[in-house]
């Protein structure tokens, strides 16, 4: 009796909006990933709002995804001597 993993598109599918996550997709020529806050999603697809753009990602073209921690504080600016 092993409980088995969500598929990536299963996890997108049950993750609320707001939730950081990346997603690792198919290219042509290899994989990307997308960091991110998922925005919306749809029976096609995901939307991550990366720090660039909003990324529309089909999911038949997805491979992982999972839940990451949020991103951790900016660092000050260097203080001039």
């Amino acid at each position: 009796m092993s409980s088995s993993k969500p598929s990536p598109q299963e996890f997108l599918a049950a993750a609320e909006p707001g939730t950081r996550v990346v997603v690792r997709y198919r290219i042509e020529g290899g994989l990307t990933d997308a960091l991110g806050e998922l925005v919306a999603r749809t029976e096609d697809g995901c939307t991550i709002r990366t720090r660039r753009s909003d990324v529309v990602i089909p999911l038949p073209l997805v491979v992982a995804a999972k839940q990451v921690p949020p991103p951790p504080p900016r660092r000050a600016p260097r203080q001039q001597p």
